[in-house]
């Protein structure tokens, strides 16, 4: 037996504007109401990365090791752990560019172009060891270090005060060594394996110049002409054994015959080989994506990308199967961004989902999907992260999403509101594959509703008629309180309005009304639904007679 309706609100009591101000008033009420049942869950803890550098306008160099990154740029070095989450800053370091880290990470040297100096870092405690002066040769900017030698690029710019020294850092107190001079801005430098490569860059056509440095003293090899070979040279790695230097154009050059011996599909603003050399990483020169190629096939293995922003040339660093890059924002702020592109290097995962394409608000829906790893072998159970993200943004996390042995999984989830709403699968990967990530989206519609209305048949004028109705949402409870508007024709005329109701906690309500007219009356009640239910109405037709 339901309760006794709410009491009757009398025709004629509300105006219109005050019963618009009430509709709206409830609307908002009721839209808020929706979104406060969805909780705001935190991102995937796997996949890509992206840290702002706050205070950093200009990013010159990155070096990873030791599990911590170090980003150069505006006097100061940024340090953050292996996942990109910022831990110190080093101020005080003018001009601080070109890093060069040493194979057991331990030390860090650091130019610094404004101070005319190189210094040695503890990476530990991130003191300075020593100071080298470096002077009279101007802007110290690009670092290569090889055994226990570092060389340097240096010049300020557009002077051709440039050029390359040396420092025998196993000496207490290094004195620059020269190499080369007299170009045009502070080249870049690589070293390894008995081999330096010093590429002009900032002219329309830069040579690229090859020495042996296995000895006491840098004699040159020869020279690869710029102009000859359309060379523009924005960024160059060298592989660990110092035999082959890949330029930002992808073409590798062998550093004893001078021969182009690779050729990569693409171009590039930065590159960088993996410490093992199986893997060369580029990022774009306009767009922003990471791309790995195999350095033994040269096919291209993995590519991601990231919105709203641009690779900044020469911040590129791998960091065990991770890779590092600096983003520039394309905004007048200059904003600067870590990103990390989580296990780069590593075979690839699938993640397969299906959903129904539609639904109805507070119905459940069921998803499967399938997880395989890149060999087509499944990992055996896996934890999945699920994302449930409404039309308004906000989201929710769906507990206890766990694989099967075969990598299948389901889950059931109720949708909470109509609209577009995106189910996300993340997996975290592991030691041996890449993450993966799938997505899917059902078109909810709103869940569908009734009204009941109950009354007399016949009717007299002057004499109070009394109204009862429901209203209904199958097997959902309607939301208490909704705010009904009650309206009369009488004989096929106008649209009245009677005023407005609201229902109790089981949907019940009721009206009253005096007609002043005889005639065929029919009272009709609307619901204009929420994001959840549908808009409804219920009508009831009174004959009321004169009075007799």
């Amino acid at each position: 037996m339901r309760p006794s309706p709410p009491k009757p609100v009398r025709a004629g009591t509300l105006s219109i504007a005050r019963l618009i101000a009430r509709m709206i008033a409830l609307s908002s009420v009721l839209a808020i109401a929706a979104g406060l049942t969805v909780a705001v869950a935190p991102a995937g803890s796997a996949a890509d990365s992206m840290t702002y550098l706050d205070g950093m306008t200009k990013a010159r160099d990155v070096a990873a090791g030791g599990g911590k990154v170090f980003i150069s740029g505006d006097d100061q070095i940024v340090v953050t752990d292996s996942r990109g989450t910022i831990t110190d800053t080093i101020t005080d370091l003018p001009g601080a560019s070109g890093l060069a880290m040493t194979p057991d990470s331990t030390r860090m040297f650091v130019a610094l172009s404004g101070a005319q100096q190189v210094i040695e870092l503890d990476t530990d405690s991130l003191a300075v060891i020593r100071r080298i002066d470096v002077a009279p040769h101007p802007c110290p900017s690009n670092l290569t270090l090889s055994a226990d030698r570092l060389w340097v690029g240096y010049g300020c710019g557009n002077t051709f005060n440039g050029g390359v020294f040396g420092l025998d850092l196993s000496t207490a107190s290094p004195e620059p060594a020269p190499v080369v001079s007299n170009i045009y801005n502070a080249p870049l430098v690589a070293a390894a394996g008995g081999t330096l490569v010093v590429g002009e860059t900032g002219l329309s056509a830069c040579d690229l110049m090859v020495y042996d440095v296995s000895g006491t003293t840098a004699t040159q090899r020869g020279v690869i002409n710029g102009s000859e070979n359309s060379l523009v040279i924005s960024d160059l790695a060298l592989t660990s054994d110092g035999s082959v230097v890949i330029l930002n154009d992808l073409d590798g050059w062998d550093t004893t015959s001078l021969t182009r011996t690779l050729s990569f599909e693409g171009s590039a603003a930065s590159v960088a080989i993996s410490p093992d050399g199986a893997h060369l990483a580029t990022t774009g020169m306009t767009s922003s994506n990471i791309t790995i190629y195999d350095m033994g096939t040269t096919a291209q293995t993995y590519r991601v990308s990231a919105s709203y922003a641009s690779p900044v040339t020469g911040t590129l660093a791998f960091s065990g199967t991770d890779v590092f890059a600096v983003l520039e924002e394309s905004t007048s702020q200059r904003r600067l961004r870590l990103w990390r592109a989580e296990g780069a290097t590593l075979p690839g995962s699938t993640l397969e989902l299906a959903t129904p394409s539609t639904g109805t608000a507070l119905v459940p829906v069921t998803a499967t999907g399938r997880l395989t790893q890149a060999d087509g072998s499944a990992p055996g159970p896996q934890p999945l992260v699920v994302t449930r993200k409404l039309p308004d943004g906000t989201s929710t996390t769906i507990p206890g999403v766990t694989t099967s042995p075969d990598g299948a999984f389901t889950f059931t989830d109720t949708p909470p509101v109509s609209g577009a709403i995106t189910y996300e699968v993340l997996w975290n990967g592991n030691a041996d594959f890449r993450w993966s990530r799938a997505s899917a989206t059902v078109t909810v519609a709103r869940h569908p509703s009734s009204i009941t209305l109950s009354g007399p048949t016949t009717g007299v004028v002057g004499k109070q008629l009394s109204f009862s109705g429901v209203l209904d949402a199958g097997d959902q409870t309607p939301p208490s309180g909704a705010l009904l508007v009650v309206y009369r024709t009488v004989s096929g005329g106008n649209l009245q309005l009677v005023g407005t109701v609201n229902t109790n906690s089981e949907g019940s309500f009721g009206f009253v009304d005096t007609p002043t007219a005889g005639g065929e009356h029919v009272y009709e009640v609307r619901w204009d639904g929420t994001n959840v239910f549908m808009y409804t109405s219920g009508t009831h037709n009174v004959t009321v007679r004169g009075r007799p």
